[in-house]
């Protein structure tokens, strides 16, 4: 949308000063397109030299009234009908997030109240001029559908907001725990509870070897241990000379 368009469709309901025309635009238009008053008259002067309007009344003063021309609707159609609108995809408030985890998780918290806290303030102010979009003109019956986006959006992202809140205690809970389990005393105790482990294992294998009749550690030969079903060299002699 461009305020050049914004005003060509002001001036389709009828002829209007640049006085009325900021007034609309301070009640309706700037919540969605925001512009100044130097911004506004300067864009009159324009329309009107390209023939978009044209000046119809003149004041005291310097006061004038401004009308919409038959170019002027045909450019108002055509933007409407033929121009695709633009899809803004930058949003300060979202990209702020993406970085919150660069401080505290007080300090991510508070800002996302805050901007809860924004939209509510936002949605408040809109409630507020409902009452100005129930004429039968029609910048009031077609401002109403825009005015009900405002409303929506802004309970979205004020239940977004909150949300959001919940989100970042949730991780911060989940992340304290962590720092918990990683204290010295707790790798103490766990290099205690590997020390036993290992003194366990240790005491199973011992207990394995003396099981099997050499205790781990020790080699024994056929000397110390005889096989008692074994004939020595010695003993075979003994025999014979019998």
């Amino acid at each position: 949308m461009s305020l050049r368009h914004a005003l060509l469709g002001l001036l389709y309901e009828g002829p209007a000063s640049g006085y009325d025309l900021m007034k609309l635009f301070e009640i309706s238009l700037d919540n969605v397109w925001a512009a100044t008053q130097s911004q506004l008259y300067g864009e009159l002067g324009r329309l009107a030299a390209a023939g978009l309007i044209e000046v119809v009344a003149e004041g005291p003063r310097g006061r004038k009234e401004y009308a919409l021309t038959e170019p002027g609707l045909v450019e108002l159609r055509h933007w409407l009908t033929k121009v695709e609108p633009e899809r803004v995809r930058r949003s300060d408030m979202l990209l702020r997030v993406f970085f919150l985890g660069t401080v505290d998780p007080a300090q991510a918290s508070a800002y996302l109240a805050r901007q809860g806290a924004v939209a509510a303030e936002q949605h408040e102010r809109l409630s507020q001029i409902r009452p100005l979009t129930e004429g039968p003109e029609q910048v009031s019956i077609y401002g109403r559908l825009a005015l009900e986006w405002g409303l929506r959006a802004s309970v979205m992202e004020q239940e977004w907001a909150e949300w959001a809140a919940r989100e970042i205690e949730t991780f911060a809970t989940a992340e304290a725990t962590r720092d918990t389990r990683a204290t010295p005393d707790a790798q103490d105790g766990r290099k205690a509870q590997d020390t036993q482990d290992e003194h366990d294992e240790r005491g199973e294998r011992d207990g394995e070897g003396e099981r099997d009749g050499q205790p781990r550690g020790e080699h024994t030969t056929d000397a110390e241990h005889p096989d008692p079903g074994r004939e020595t060299p010695e003993a075979g002699k003994a025999t014979a000379d019998r």
